[in-house]
């Protein structure tokens, strides 16, 4: 892989560090501003909404862009909202920040994607995403808990000005390493929505969200789960959520390495497998060892089938700008919309497990979901088998 991609793995480890950092110091920030803590959790939904909604219509405006300078120009903006967010003396100040941060990283998604596509062969696109895209694992693993410590032993701000040294840092590395890319004069809103009528690449999104949201109904409420369900101590909390976030490290390095050639078996083994470890941990929350089985096997195959997804895009409607970008916010959507499940679950009086199941149906709809096009994959197999007997 090119050291340039492995600088646009980098960026997106920063800002997706920056879109989860906020739910590990939601206590910090709610004394800070004197709001509630739920307030603050709309500091994170902002992100989200920015991601879902923004994103693509920043792109849009960036169609004619060369793709290096829409990469340098999408940090700067994102280092403003950044910087807001380490400034902030009030939550309104706040909201602004996370909502330009949010706009900015969804764009930034699409474009490093778009530019790890061009800088390796057809047939290393799954690698190269596995690539760009271990950063989000790695932001899990590695990123949030120093996020918290940071919070801990240097205050909030502290945390928020580690983004940005990270982010300036992934900018002037991109400006050395990024090749320069020429004008794409060909590129326009009407070309890039045609990709849009592809309905395949719309069942492909489908899945996306589903495999996503399936993950983030559960893990959403681990922390929860963990402790008054299971049985774990609260101080062990961070340590298991680490355990989760290698296991989504391993799961990116392995799918990535397999996405290039076995993208649909990667996608159906995989929704099979989680579903059985939703429904192991649904069937035994209180045993520790088949519970962290069980969200082990969750870190290694839910986050982790990203490569195959975005590999599958591709296929169905090539390395467009527009196309990868509304990718990244329909993995947003299948967050907001899990996660959001998952809660209105809990309050309507299911239990703390009831995520879990959640995750469990949304894995099934999501496995549902691919069986349109593996039956046409297998006749196209018998008809390929047919001809070479002939």
């Amino acid at each position: 892989m090119p050291f340039a991609i492995y600088v646009l793995g980098l960026m997106i480890f920063s800002m997706t560090t920056s879109e989860f950092m906020v739910a590990g110091m939601m206590t910090s920030l709610s004394e800070e501003f004197g709001v509630s803590v739920s307030a603050i959790g709309y500091l994170i939904s902002a992100y989200a909404a920015g991601m879902i909604v923004g994103g693509p219509l920043l792109t849009i405006g960036m169609l004619k862009v060369p793709r290096k300078q829409a990469f340098l120009t999408l940090t700067s903006v994102f280092l403003v909202g950044q910087t807001i967010g380490a400034l902030a003396s009030c939550y309104e100040m706040m909201m602004v920040a996370r909502v330009i941060t949010g706009i900015s990283s969804a764009a930034s998604f699409g474009v490093s994607l778009a530019i790890a596509f061009t800088l390796v062969r057809p047939e290393s696109i799954g690698r190269a995403a596995s690539v760009v895209l271990g950063g989000l694992m790695v932001a899990t693993a590695i990123g949030l808990p120093a996020a918290m410590l940071f919070d801990q032993y240097f205050g909030w701000r502290a945390s928020f000005w580690a983004v940005v040294v990270l982010v300036l840092l992934s900018g002037v590395l991109g400006q050395l390493s990024i090749p320069s890319s020429p004008k794409p004069e060909s590129a326009s809103i009407r070309g890039e929505l045609a990709a849009f009528r592809n309905r395949n690449l719309w069942a492909a999104y489908a899945t996306s969200m589903l495999i996503i949201g399936a993950t983030f109904a559960a893990f959403s409420y681990f922390s929860p789960i963990l402790t008054g369900v299971t049985g774990f101590a609260t101080t062990m909390v961070p340590f298991l959520l680490g355990i989760y976030g290698l296991a989504t490290v391993i799961g990116n390095i392995v799918t990535g390495k397999l996405a290039d050639h076995y993208m649909m078996s990667i996608l159906t083994v995989g929704l099979i497998t989680l579903t059985a470890a939703f429904v192991v941990f649904g069937l035994y929350p209180h045993n520790t060892t088949i519970v962290m089985i069980a969200v082990i096997v969750i870190g290694l195959v839910g986050v982790p089938m990203n490569p195959a997804m975005a590999t599958r895009i591709t296929r169905v409607a090539g390395t467009g700008l527009l196309v990868t970008t509304v990718h990244t916010s329909i993995i947003n959507l299948g967050i907001v919309f899990g996660s959001a499940i998952g809660g209105l679950t809990i309050d309507a009086g299911y239990g703390l497990v009831s995520p879990v199941w959640v995750g469990a149906f949304l894995a099934i709809l999501g496995f549902l979901s691919l069986l349109p096009f593996m039956r046409v994959k297998g006749k196209k197999q018998e008809k390929s088998q047919e001809i070479f007997a002939r």
